[in-house]
Parts: C-alpha cells; structure tokens; sequence
C-alpha cells in the first residue's frame, strides 16, 4: 500500500531508537497502543449513536416551511 517494508520499517524503529532510547521505548508502545484503543472504541460508539430527530429541530423546521 504504502511501499514500506521490512527494512524501511527497521530503520524506521533504529531512528526512533536513537532518538528516544531504549528505556523509553516501551512506554511509547504502551501509550501508542492505548490511543489505538481509545480511537477504535469511539469510532465503535459512534456507530451507536441515537439519531432520533429533536422535537425542537421538527418544529423549528414545521414553522419555517409555514412561512
């Protein structure tokens, strides 16, 4: 999809590697990981999200089409 492969993706995780250290790595991942979860459980409730119309919206819409 993207062309990354293999070695594309170590080089990728020795720069971080450097940048970061080795001691911080993990907490990255951990954090990294928890924003995955925290983004795929909203996306799943915002699928269960009520869509019933607002009584004020249906009136405000009923007395603009009277006019």
């Amino acid at each position: 999809m993207f062309g990354i492969g293999l070695p594309e993706l170590l080089i990728i995780l020795f720069i971080i590697l450097i940048i970061f250290g080795a001691s911080r790595l993990p907490e990255i991942g951990a954090g990294l990981g928890q924003g995955i979860r925290n983004f795929k459980k909203a996306f799943k409730e915002e699928k269960a999200i009520d869509v019933t119309p607002d009584k004020e919206l249906e009136e405000k819409e009923r007395t603009d089409k009277e006019t």
